[in-house]
């Protein structure tokens, strides 16, 4: 299964494949050159493939839970000042996401949206320190009724070029559901209330719509 943001971009890559290797039929002598140019061309199309795939998930929607809202590593658990919606100290949890990782973004919790606001921005390695300040970026923040208010961030890299961001203010959205899609890269940031008892420790692996973040005082 593939999500909808890829399906234009697979039509493409498969139209470019079928025609590279027509033309390397006829133009190119039987052989090694014609296989090469094949295996080469199933390897350009497993990878876009394998990068817009969207697994089925069991999902377990509890109020009670923050869960991951992307796969990938956590390379960020510190208490900073969070400055565009909140303007106080909240705990971030920063979760780095691979070419190789599965990119739908997911709500972490459910409610009503509050706030979604997209910033154009630099495209800085992910792991840059100032790249949640500094990159392209959209913020959105979901109204809980067990955490309040959690603030979520999809933020771009040096290979991502587009993000997509589906909430809109006044949504009420469901835990685990697509929130948006982040091509080609890169990491989502979460900003949670200072108290909250995560279940996740640095350079733990998550999966998105499964791993619980975190839970309930």
């Amino acid at each position: 299964m593939f999500h909808k943001e890829g399906h234009r971009i697979i039509g493409i890559a498969i139209f470019i494949v079928v025609i590279i290797n027509m033309l390397s039929f006829y133009i190119i002598p039987e052989g090694w050159g014609q296989n090469l140019i094949l295996i080469g061309s199933l390897i350009f199309l497993g990878l876009i493939l394998q990068f817009f795939r969207n697994p089925k998930r069991l999902f377990q929607n509890d109020d009670s839970h923050i869960l991951a809202p992307v796969d990938g590593k956590i390379v960020v658990i510190e208490e900073v000042y969070e400055k565009e919606y909140f303007k106080e100290n909240r705990l971030q949890v920063s979760v780095f996401m691979s070419p190789v990782n599965v990119h739908v973004t997911r709500y972490p919790v459910g409610g009503e949206v509050k706030y979604s606001k997209y910033h154009p921005g630099k495209f800085l390695v992910a792991w840059h320190p100032k790249s949640s300040e500094l990159n392209e970026r959209t913020t959105v923040v979901v109204e809980n009724s067990v955490f309040g208010e959690i603030l979520f961030r999809q933020v771009a890299g040096a290979l991502a070029k587009r993000i997509v961001n589906y909430a809109e203010v006044g949504q009420n959205v469901i835990q685990a559901s697509d929130s948006g899609f982040i091509k080609f890269g890169s990491r989502v940031d979460m900003f949670l209330p200072v108290d909250t008892k995560l279940k996740i420790e640095l350079n733990q692996k998550v999966r998105g719509g499964e791993t619980i973040i975190a839970k309930e005082n």
